[in-house]
């Protein structure tokens, strides 16, 4: 089965705020300011986070494995109009009819890709199919919460409750993934306005790939994958980036540093000896001392396994 992982950039739809408030001498950073000020009104004080359909999508960042393939990229060029980024994405979706994966996909970015959509006029009809036109789809679309084609890790982790709900920088960094690398949310909209929109595409694809990892990290955990299969799994995306020659897709395979694998073992034994990972090769050297770590042996239970584990560190 074809996975596409995606992520969405957003900012605030300035030309639609600009028309709501009658704000035509005033610059788009002021109308934001504006935009975000009537948000905090509407909420009480809770919340200056727009909503969804005045969210201007201006990156869809995507990891697409196929049988042949593991790619990342971001859609179009920096220039791109938002109704190409959208159609195209849903043009991927006609064409692989991927299972979906995203963090917060639910929540946020369909969302957006919805109204946004609509403003556009653009076609999704794979998408949008309940089983009308393809049985197949019945029983497993997009659209539905508890459908596995459209997976949203927060989500599906957190059991649908969203007094659950992670971040996926502090999920990637439980798992031993890079999370965040010197870039959040919260700058996107000074990025925009300076220019540096290839900056913002190059954030969104490092969320992808985070995304990614903890999706082969998930489908191990529910028993679609062995440890075998995730380590594969962990080694072809590491082969996709050494290819690489982009400077953050680089950065992100140095904060990496193959450490993903090993972390659950490696992180309980240095509890047990109070010692700390110094660097990704410290962990490397500690992990071949007790392959493989993410298997127990038949009838252990946890203490004797993590006492056999210290031993063998030892």
């Amino acid at each position: 089965m074809n996975v596409l992982v995606f992520d969405i950039e957003t900012v605030p739809d300035v030309d639609t705020g600009r028309r709501s408030y009658d704000l035509t001498d005033l610059t788009d950073k002021e109308v934001a300011q504006v935009m975000h000020s009537k948000r905090m009104q509407e909420t009480e004080g809770k919340s200056e986070f727009l909503r969804h359909p005045v969210q201007r999508v201006i990156a869809i960042s995507l990891v697409l494995r196929t049988p042949t393939r593991l790619h990342v990229w971001s859609i179009g060029e920096p220039g791109s109009p938002e109704a190409e980024l959208i159609q195209r994405f849903f043009d991927g979706i006609e064409r692989y009819s991927p299972i979906l994966v995203s963090w917060n996909g639910r929540g946020f970015d369909l969302p957006v890709l919805h109204y946004r959509g609509l403003l556009h006029g653009v076609n999704a009809g794979r998408y949008w199919e309940t089983g009308g036109n393809d049985q197949g789809f019945r029983w497993n679309n997009y659209l539905n919460r508890f459908h596995e084609r459209h997976t949203d890790l927060m989500d599906v982790i957190a059991g649908y409750e969203p007094r659950a709900f992670a971040s996926l920088h502090d999920v990637a960094s439980l798992l031993g993934f890079p999370g965040k690398l010197g870039m959040s949310g919260a700058d996107v909209w000074e990025r925009f306005l300076g220019g540096d929109i290839e900056a913002i595409r190059n954030y969104c694809e490092t969320d992808v790939l985070n995304t990614y990892l903890i999706y082969l990290r998930y489908e191990l955990m529910r028993g679609k994958q062995t440890p075998e299969g995730y380590e594969a799994g962990c080694r072809a995306l590491r082969q996709a980036l050494e290819e690489e020659s982009r400077p953050h897709l680089q950065a992100f395979l140095k904060a990496w540093n193959g450490v993903s694998p090993y972390v659950i073992a490696v992180c309980t034994v240095e509890q047990l000896l109070g010692e700390k990972i110094i660097d990704g090769a410290t962990a490397k050297i500690k992990a071949k001392l007790y392959r493989h770590p993410l298997s127990s042996f038949a009838g252990e239970n946890d203490g004797a396994m993590h006492r056999r584990r210290a031993t063998q560190a030892q």
